[in-house]
C-alpha cells in the first residue's frame, strides 16, 4: 500500500511535471512503477503465473487510466485536489474490485492485511463525506 501511496504523490503533481517530460519518459516510469508493484504482489502473495498476468493487465490497464484521467484534469486546468483524489479512489476501487476476483482467500486476507482493508475503508470513508 506504500506504493499507493508513493504512486499518488507522483501523480498529484503531474501537471508541471508532465509538460518537461515526454510521453516516453512517462511511460516508462509508469512501467517501472507497475514492475515493482507486480513483484511485490508476486512475492508476498505467492501469486500463480496466471495471476501475475493478470494482476499486471489490471495494473496496467487502471494506472493508464488513472494517468489520463489525471491529465485531463490538469489540462482542464482544475484546482479543487478533492476532484483529483476523486479519480485516484476511482481508479483504485477498480483495482481493488478486480484483485477481489483474482486473488484466493488466503491471498485476499493477505492483500487486506498489507493495507488495502485500511485504503478501502479510507475511500469509503471520503466517498460518505462527499454524499452528505
Amino acid at each position: 500500500m506504500k506504493f499507493f501511496v508513493t504512486l499518488a504523490l507522483f501523480l498529484l503533481p503531474l501537471g508541471a511535471f508532465a509538460q518537461q517530460m515526454s510521453e516516453e519518459e512517462q511511460a516508462k516510469k509508469l512501467a517501472e512503477l507497475i514492475e515493482k508493484e507486480v513483484e511485490h504482489h508476486e512475492q508476498n502473495l505467492e501469486l500463480e503465473d496466471w495471476q501475475v498476468f493478470y494482476v499486471d493487465s489490471i495494473l496496467t490497464a487502471n494506472y493508464k487510466g488513472m494517468m489520463d484521467e489525471l491529465e485531463g484534469l490538469n489540462k482542464s486546468k482544475v484546482s479543487n485536489p478533492d476532484l483529483f483524489i476523486m479519480a485516484q479512489d476511482r481508479w483504485m476501487e477498480k483495482t481493488y474490485v478486480a484483485f477481489e476476483k483474482i486473488f484466493d482467500e488466503a491471498q485476499w486476507a493477505k492483500y487486506l492485511k498489507q493495507g488495502a482493508a485500511r485504503d478501502k475503508k479510507a475511500r469509503d470513508k471520503r466517498e460518505a463525506k462527499r454524499k452528505n
